[in-house]
């Protein structure tokens, strides 16, 4: 059993029921990283609308990858919902 820490709402559980996140391209943007194995550094989020918009509103996920430069937007929360809605 894996613990990880939600970057949204801050409470430890098991690595199967959180998402993780990754940065990639130039400029930076957050992708969903569903097979939870690509390279570099990850945050993880519940599957949870109001942890995504903790996170975004507190610039977790840009201290998570510690990318400062990390542009979250609108289209990186829809993404999240529409995985939310498809799961």
């Amino acid at each position: 059993m894996v613990i990880r820490t939600c970057v949204g709402c801050r409470q430890r559980h098991e690595r199967d029921t959180l998402i993780r996140v990754v940065a990639t391209g130039e400029p930076p943007a957050p992708e969903i990283d569903l097979r939870k194995a690509a390279p570099g550094r990850g945050a993880w989020l519940h599957p949870d609308e109001e942890c995504v918009a903790k996170a975004v509103s507190r610039r977790s996920l840009q201290r998570a990858l510690r990318r400062p430069d990390l542009v979250v937007g609108e289209d990186f929360a829809e993404s999240f919902r529409a995985l939310m809605e498809a799961g």
